[in-house]
Protein backbone atom coordinates (compact mmCIF):
# COMPACT_ATOMS: atom_id res chain seq x y z
CA UNK A 1 0.00 0.00 0.00
CA UNK A 2 1.45 3.65 -0.89
CA UNK A 3 1.92 6.16 1.66
CA UNK A 4 0.40 9.55 1.49
CA UNK A 5 2.35 12.47 1.65
CA UNK A 6 -0.62 14.55 2.34
CA UNK A 7 -0.24 17.23 5.53
CA UNK A 8 -2.78 18.06 7.91
CA UNK A 9 -3.75 22.02 7.80
CA UNK A 10 -3.51 23.36 11.44
CA UNK A 11 -4.59 27.01 10.41
CA UNK A 12 -2.27 29.60 10.68
CA UNK A 13 0.44 30.07 13.22
CA UNK A 14 -0.59 32.06 16.30
CA UNK A 15 -1.28 35.43 15.92
CA UNK A 16 0.98 37.81 18.01
CA UNK A 17 -0.54 38.91 20.98
CA UNK A 18 -2.45 42.35 21.22
CA UNK A 19 0.33 43.85 22.28
CA UNK A 20 3.17 42.79 20.24
CA UNK A 21 3.16 44.06 16.55
CA UNK A 22 5.42 43.17 14.62
CA UNK A 23 7.62 45.35 13.11
CA UNK A 24 10.27 45.99 10.56
CA UNK A 25 12.90 48.56 10.65
CA UNK A 26 13.84 50.12 7.06
CA UNK A 27 15.85 53.38 6.13
CA UNK A 28 13.86 56.32 5.85
CA UNK A 29 14.95 56.94 3.01
CA UNK A 30 13.35 53.92 1.46
CA UNK A 31 9.75 54.56 3.01
CA UNK A 32 9.49 58.34 2.49
CA UNK A 33 9.37 58.66 -0.76
CA UNK A 34 6.70 55.64 -1.15
CA UNK A 35 4.87 57.53 1.52
CA UNK A 36 4.64 60.49 -0.53
CA UNK A 37 3.72 59.42 -3.46
CA UNK A 38 0.64 57.74 -1.87
CA UNK A 39 0.30 61.40 -0.25
CA UNK A 40 0.06 62.87 -3.24
CA UNK A 41 -1.92 60.33 -5.09
CA UNK A 42 -4.65 60.40 -2.53
CA UNK A 43 -4.56 56.90 -2.06
CA UNK A 44 -7.38 55.60 0.24
CA UNK A 45 -5.05 52.44 1.91
CA UNK A 46 -3.41 55.27 4.40
CA UNK A 47 -6.26 56.45 5.94
CA UNK A 48 -5.83 52.57 6.88
CA UNK A 49 -2.60 53.09 9.39
CA UNK A 50 -3.58 56.71 10.27
CA UNK A 51 -3.98 55.42 13.31
CA UNK A 52 -0.62 53.38 13.49
CA UNK A 53 2.77 54.63 16.14
CA UNK A 54 5.63 55.33 14.30
CA UNK A 55 8.98 55.60 15.98
CA UNK A 56 11.19 58.76 15.49
CA UNK A 57 15.04 59.54 16.57
CA UNK A 58 15.08 62.26 18.74
CA UNK A 59 16.62 64.59 16.36
CA UNK A 60 14.04 63.68 13.68
CA UNK A 61 11.36 64.93 15.69
CA UNK A 62 12.68 68.07 17.04
CA UNK A 63 13.54 68.68 13.39
CA UNK A 64 9.67 67.96 12.66
CA UNK A 65 8.30 69.91 15.55
CA UNK A 66 10.62 72.97 14.81
CA UNK A 67 9.24 72.47 10.80
CA UNK A 68 5.44 72.68 11.95
CA UNK A 69 6.09 75.44 14.47
CA UNK A 70 7.77 77.38 11.75
CA UNK A 71 5.26 76.23 8.90
CA UNK A 72 2.18 77.85 10.81
CA UNK A 73 0.14 80.04 8.68
CA UNK A 74 0.20 83.58 9.23
CA UNK A 75 -2.83 84.81 11.01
Amino acid sequence: MLKSHLKIYHGPEAAPANDQVETVTVPLGEALPLLADAILNNRTWLDDFEDDQITLSTDLYQVLSAYRFLNRPSA
